[in-house]
């Protein structure tokens, strides 16, 4: 495996590639792998001939007061985990590389980037949409893989790359869990014993949802209510926001009547956890 820090060897060796006609996949990454990140690194070495996992965390996307000193780095130990997955480039750029002095041209998805967690992170959403777009134009992939935990990150990407006409392929691929439910992320390195048995009340809560789908409610407002319930029985979680949205326009609906997305964000000791899963009737 092959690691480039430098924009300019980075886009050379992608040229190449290109024109030796072999498809380039791309799995960006902000470190601290965990087992999520590698499904998604396999994913990639099917479906092209070249992959490249990138590994930066994006200054971009914290706000003032969020965990962007505290976000967990382990460079060597990502290395060794790429590595042994065989990745043939491992893209590693500086904050000084990707945003120079000077820099102030950004990406903002309008209407997309302020729901759910925009309401609560301002500025995420145009802070992803930029290192990702950076990203697109130094990789040149032919593919991208995203994680469906990140739903409205994943929706964000998608709507950037097509309104700006990027050449790439958004895949998205489903969430992977630990053995007793809980999303795999990289922020779960923050919960103590006890916080992390309350954060499962997440996935408990989606079960739930899914299972009056199932038995033929239809309400999203009882089947929020009843997700709610179940994580306010845990006295260290407190939840952002629990909502039935559009899957493409993430707008709140007020009736189940196709595939919709249950999203979920909440607080747990320092962590911020989010979640979903797609409801159908």
């Amino acid at each position: 495996m092959r690691v480039i820090e430098n924009f300019h060897e980075m886009r050379d060796w992608s040229e190449a590639e290109r024109r030796a006609a072999r498809r380039i996949v791309l799995v960006p990454t902000m470190g601290a792998l965990h087992e999520g990140h590698l499904s998604l690194v396999r994913e990639g070495k099917k479906s092209g001939e070249r992959l490249v996992a990138s590994l930066f965390v994006n200054p971009a996307q914290f706000g003032p007061n969020e965990d962007l000193a505290a976000y967990p780095r382990d460079f060597e130990r990502d290395r060794e985990m790429l590595e042994k997955e065989k990745v043939d480039i491992l893209f590693h750029p500086s904050a000084a590389e990707m945003y120079p002095a000077g820099y102030q041209t950004y990406v903002n998805v309008e209407k997309l980037g302020p729901l759910l967690c925009g309401e609560f992170r301002p500025g995420h959403f145009r802070g992803i949409a930029t290192v990702v777009a950076k990203l697109f134009n130094i990789v040149r992939p032919h593919a991208a893989i995203f994680g469906e935990k990140d739903y409205q990150q994943l929706q964000v990407i998608r709507r950037m790359a097509k309104d700006l006409n990027f050449d790439v392929d958004v895949v998205g691929y489903p969430t992977v869990r630990e053995k007793d439910g809980l999303a795999m992320s990289s922020r779960n390195v923050y919960l103590n014993q006890q916080e992390r048995a309350a954060a499962l009340s997440l996935s408990r809560s989606l079960k739930q949802a899914e299972s009056l789908v199932r038995h033929g409610e239809r309400e999203s407002k009882r089947i929020v209510a009843a997700v709610r319930a179940e994580i306010e029985e845990e006295p260290l979680a407190r939840i952002e926001y629990a909502r039935v949205c559009d899957t493409g326009t993430l707008e709140e609906v007020a009736t189940v009547k196709g595939a919709v997305v249950l999203a979920l964000a909440v607080r747990v000791g320092k962590a911020r956890l989010i979640d979903n899963t797609t409801l159908k009737p």
